[in-house]
Formats: structure tokens, sequence, C-alpha cells
């Protein structure tokens, strides 16, 4: 596993925060992950781990790591389901509970990822931002985020980019800490999980006036 002390781009004081929180993070909910992972084993098979490449700082490619929420599931052809028919009620539960974002906590530790910051989106839209949006890779990309306590998939993708490009621009210690505090009142109150008819969002394709 790359491990890297401070990632380009990191501010000192957040990388240690990153590394304390996350570390003692694995240690205590190391329980409920084992957990996780048994269920998904009987609810949904394997594999127990999600892996796909996202961009990060200054749109690098990394490997992030999630739980599974989906199953396999195809149709007489072999094609696979959309989102919606292959995502039953334990998957939800772990998206609304975000149980299945802990193992990005392995990513946090790396140094591919912080605890706060622009969600790493698909590697399919780097090439539909425009300048301005491009910006959220300007820092590490975040398990949370300052989009996520404000709206979250609720709100429009162009929204959801201002405040990334906000969040790039506004960073301090204390704005970490409020946007993880906001995070735990999203997370109970299960807030802006997905957008109407749809499993999370809308695919991202472009902005309007492209």
């Amino acid at each position: 596993m790359t491990f890297k002390l401070l990632p380009k781009g990191t501010p000192f004081v957040k990388r240690i925060f990153d590394l304390l929180l996350s570390s003692l993070a694995l240690i205590l909910l190391s329980p409920v992950m084992l957990l996780v992972s048994i269920l998904i084993a009987i609810r949904l098979g394997f594999p127990i781990l999600f892996r796909q490449s996202r961009p990060g700082y200054l749109g690098k490619v990394f490997t992030i790591y999630k739980f599974r929420t989906m199953k396999n599931a195809t149709d007489s052809e072999g094609n696979v389901l959309p989102d919606e028919q292959r995502l039953n009620k334990f998957g939800k539960f772990l998206r609304a509970s975000s149980l299945d974002e802990l193992p990005e906590l392995f990513n946090v530790i790396k140094g591919e990822m912080s605890i706060v910051g622009p969600r790493p989106l698909l590697l399919q839209y780097l090439p539909l931002y425009n300048a301005e949006q491009a910006r959220r890779h300007d820092v590490l990309p975040g398990i949370t985020g300052w989009a996520q306590v404000n709206g979250r998939n609720a709100i429009t993708w162009q929204e959801k980019f201002t405040l990334d490009v906000w969040y790039v621009d506004h960073w301090r210690f204390w704005l970490d800490l409020k946007i993880l505090a906001l995070s735990l009142v999203k997370v109970l109150k299960r807030e802006g999980i997905s957008q109407p008819g749809q499993a999370t969002a809308e695919p991202f394709r472009g902005n309007p006036s492209d």
C-alpha cells in the first residue's frame, strides 16, 4: 500500500488530523466493518468491496474503496440491470447510513483522500467541467464535503460544483470541523441521499451553456 505522509496541496494540520481521525475510526469501527462485510457476503454476494478509478488531486487517478451496495443482477441477455433494480433495501440502508463509505478511510491513510473535501466523482466527468468547476481538484477529494452538508444529491450538479470550489477557496481547519459535525447530523437525518427517481443522482452530462 503506497503511503504519502504529506500529499501535495495538503496543509500539514489537515493531514495530521486526517491520519489521527482515520486511524482511530478504523480501530473503533473495525467490529462494525467486519459485521457489514459478513452481511454483504450474505445479502449481496462477493466481492465485498467496490473498487473504482476516480480522479483525485489535480485529476490524478486513484482507486477508491467502498462497500458494495448493489447485486450483480443481469437481464436474460447478460446485460447489467439499471442501478435502481440492483439496489435492494440492504444496499439502500448502507448508503443512507453512509456505512458504504467506511473503506475510504484506507484511501485517507494512503494520502489519496482527505476526511473532508469535494467528493471524488467519475473519470468520464473530467472533460465536462468548465475551468472554474475543474478547480474542485485543487485539493484532495474527501469522504464528506461542503456540498454534502448543503444538499448532497438533492441539489443540481452546478450547485454542487459551486459549493466545492467555495470550499477550495475558503478552507480553514475550523471549516473541516464544522463540516464533520454537520455530516453527522445529515447521516442521522438521512437527508439528500438521492434525487427523486434515481438510485443516487442523475449523471452529469455537462453544463447547459456548453
